[in-house]
């Protein structure tokens, strides 16, 4: 089984802030794009802290949710 939990992201390079984060440095959710086990997703706050990995295709569909407004309130 994958490991949907990476400990210690700081040796990870390439993370990129959210285009949906705040453009305030105080929330922002960084994602790392050619993680080959799927998409890791942290809080800029925390870059040594952890990450979830989410399987590529569920975080297809989370994004384009997110896109055209389809998420429950």
């Amino acid at each position: 089984m994958t490991d949907r939990v990476i400990p210690d992201t700081s040796t990870l390079s390439g993370w990129r802030k959210s285009s949906y984060s705040s453009s305030e440095n105080d929330s922002c959710v960084e994602v790392l794009d050619g993680y080959p086990s799927g998409v890791p997703v942290r809080d800029s706050k925390v870059p040594h802290g952890p990450a979830l990995v989410f399987p590529a295709a569920g975080w297809s569909a989370f994004v384009a949710a997110v896109k055209e407004d389809k998420l429950p309130a």
